[in-house]
């Protein structure tokens, strides 16, 4: 493949940026509450290639695909478990006809909602969930699948165990943290994200990071302790655009353009090597930050 690897290209030096908002995006192009977005990717391929092109334009040198919620726990709530090889493969191909021969497809893997702790679910039928979504990602083109929005360290290992067990895909797992009133940052499950990466990379994940629930100022730090546990191995970074306002019942992020691509530096210098944005980025986000590196 033209474009590599790539955990390659980060060790030949480039910094890399990475696609903005789905979810905000999809919800501007008319989809309502309750509504299924991953099945746009067979009901409205037009509308969800738009977005990944959108963001190819803006710079990006990798796209997610639509695919967020695609495990079949996920799925069935709209009673689509029995689609999960369908929608998935389909997610994948339409980031990859937008995506090219020259920039990656790193298709995304979310959590299923279910929790080991509480016994409503086994590794077993976790791990089976998360192979089935991982293997129809690599049918439909996807160079990586990106493990996102993760809280528990069983289950992105899982998630993690199940990408590279049964693909040929470079796997990519981050966690959302949260600032705590002790001034500590951890996930909803108490993580932090020295203990995060480490059970990542022992599960065997290529690329480590964060992304979600803080805008590009508070995932400096977050950075920081990262790569204090890590010193060579790729760290991404989708931060949100800033932390949201409610105005009239609507979440607003308040980060303009200007305000990430001035943060994209410093979280760079923090060790970042790969960055883009979360809930509220839009194209224009993603260009500024490209422009800014």
């Amino acid at each position: 493949m033209a474009r590599g690897r790539i955990v390659d290209a980060v060790k030949a030096g480039r910094t890399l940026v990475s696609d903005g908002a789905w979810g905000t995006f999809l919800q501007k192009k008319g989809l309502q509450p309750g509504e299924c977005p991953e099945l746009w990717c067979v009901e409205r391929p037009a509308d969800v290639l738009d977005i990944a092109q959108s963001y190819i334009a803006a710079g990006a040198d990798m796209i997610e695909a639509n695919s967020f919620g695609g495990t079949s726990y996920k799925l069935e709530h709209y009673g689509l478990a029995d689609r999960v090889a369908e929608i998935n493969a389909a997610a994948a191909a339409i980031s990859r006809q937008a995506a090219g021969d020259d920039h990656w497809v790193i298709a995304s893997m979310g959590p299923t909602g279910k929790m080991l702790l509480l016994g409503d679910v086994s590794e077993d039928e976790l791990y089976a969930s998360f192979k089935e979504q991982a293997v129809a990602l690599e049918q439909g083109g996807a160079d990586a699948i990106c493990i996102e929005t993760m809280t528990a360290t069983d289950e992105a290992c899982l998630a993690i165990r199940a990408a590279k067990e049964n693909t040929k895909c470079e796997v990519i797992c981050t966690f959302t943290f949260d600032l705590t009133q002790q001034g500590e940052y951890r996930t909803m499950m108490g993580i932090t994200p020295a203990d995060a990466t480490q059970a990542a990379l022992a599960a065997g994940a290529d690329i480590v990071g964060t992304n979600c629930g803080n805008g590009m100022e508070r995932m400096i730090e977050i950075v920081r302790q990262i790569r204090a546990t890590t010193a060579t191995t790729p760290i991404l970074v989708h931060a949100n655009a800033g932390l949201p306002h409610n105005v009239g019942g609507v979440d607003v992020f308040p980060d303009t353009p200007e305000t990430m691509a001035h943060l994209t530096k410093k979280l760079v210098a923090a060790g970042a090597n790969i960055v883009g944005g979360c809930c509220g980025t839009t194209p224009a986000h993603i260009q500024a930050m490209k422009q800014a590196l």
